[in-house]
C-alpha cells in the first residue's frame, strides 16, 4: 500500500481519548483519508502505537489527562508547532459511572465530573484561541443519549452530559460570528469499551433501588460487547457532518438513541404544552 504524504492543506483533527472505541475508530478513519491527527490517550503512548503506525509523519501522539491543566497547555503548545493549526476538535475522552443517586460515592461522581466536564471545558477553552485566529474550526463533543434522558443508576452520567450539552448551546451562540461550528454527538450504546472495562460502578445494596438503579446496572455490563452500534459507521458519521457549511447542533446516533431522544423530546414538548396557560400566567398582567 502506498504511503500517504503529509500535506499543509490537510485537515488537522484533535481526538481525545484514542486508545480505543470512538475515538481509535475515529482516528483511523481520518488517517486513511490522507489527513493529519492528534491523537491522546492517558498514560502510556504505545497504547497510539497502531495509529502511529497507520500515519507516520501526519500523526502526533500525545500522552493527555485532560484533567490536569498543565498537560492540556503542552498539548496544545505542541500541536502549534507541529501543525500550525487545528481544524477539529473531537472532546471524546471521558467515562462512564453508575450508582442509584442515593449510593453515589462523592469521589466518584466529583472524578466523573472532572474527566467529562471541567476537563473538556478546559481542553476546549485552549484550542478556541487558535480557531479564533484561524476564523474556522468545528468543535465535536461526544454526549450520549444521557444528555437528554436520564435513566435509573446513571443520574449522574447524565448529569455531566446535560452540562456539556448546555454548555455546548453556549458556545454555539458565541461562536457563529467567528467561522467556529459546534455539535455534541449523542451515541445510544455502541460496542465499545464503555460498558466494560471503562465502566465505574457502584454496586446496588438498597433493596427499595433493586428492580430500578440495580437492574439496570446489571443490564449494562450483561450487554457489554452486545450493543447494537459499530464505531466504525459512527466515525463515518461524524466525518461526514465536518463537510456540511452549516454543522448540525445534534448528531444522534444509533437507533436506540434515535428512538430515545425523539421520544424524550416529544413526551416533553407536550408536557409543557398542556400546562401553557399556567406559564403564561407566571407573567405580571399587563397594564
Amino acid at each position: 500500500m502506498r504511503a500517504l504524504v503529509a500535506s499543509q492543506d490537510t485537515p488537522v483533527w484533535f481526538i481525545t481519548g484514542c486508545s480505543t472505541g470512538f475515538g481509535k475508530e475515529l482516528a483511523r478513519l481520518v488517517l486513511d483519508r490522507g489527513w493529519r491527527a492528534v491523537v491522546t490517550a492517558r498514560g502510556e503512548l504505545s497504547r497510539l502505537d497502531e495509529l502511529v503506525e497507520a500515519g507516520g509523519e501526519r500523526v502526533l501522539p500525545l500522552s493527555l489527562d485532560v484533567t490536569d491543566a498543565g498537560q492540556i497547555d503542552r498539548a496544545v503548545e505542541g500541536v502549534e508547532q507541529r501543525f500550525g493549526r487545528i481544524d477539529v476538535l473531537v472532546n471524546n475522552a471521558g467515562y462512564g459511572y453508575q450508582s442509584s443517586i442515593e449510593e453515589g460515592e462523592e469521589a466518584e461522581i466529583r472524578a466523573q465530573f472532572d474527566a467529562n466536564v471541567f476537563g473538556l471545558f478546559a481542553l476546549t477553552r485552549a484550542v478556541l484561541p487558535v480557531m479564533r485566529r484561524q476564523r474556522s474550526g468545528h468543535v465535536i463533543s461526544v454526549t450520549s443519549l444521557a444528555g437528554f434522558a436520564g435513566f435509573p443508576g446513571s443520574g449522574y452520567y447524565a448529569a455531566t452530559k446535560h452540562a456539556v450539552e448546555g454548555w455546548s448551546d453556549s458556545l454555539a451562540a458565541e461562536c457563529l460570528p467567528i467561522g467556529i461550528k459546534v455539535t455534541c454527538v449523542e451515541p445510544g450504546p455502541f460496542r465499545t469499551d464503555w460498558a466494560g472495562r471503562s465502566l465505574k460502578q457502584t454496586p446496588n445494596r438498597i433493596a427499595e433501588y433493586a428492580e430500578t438503579a440495580g437492574a439496570r446496572l446489571k443490564l449494562t455490563s450483561d450487554n457489554s460487547g452486545k450493543q447494537p452500534g459499530d464505531p466504525v459507521r459512527a466515525g463515518e458519521a461524524i466525518i461526514a457532518i465536518t463537510g456540511k457549511d452549516k454543522a448540525p447542533r445534534h448528531l444522534v446516533l444509533g437507533g436506540m438513541a434515535y428512538e430515545g431522544v425523539t421520544k424524550k423530546l416529544k413526551e416533553r414538548l407536550a408536557e409543557i404544552e398542556s400546562l401553557r396557560e399556567a406559564s403564561l400566567g407566571a407573567d405580571y398582567p399587563d397594564d
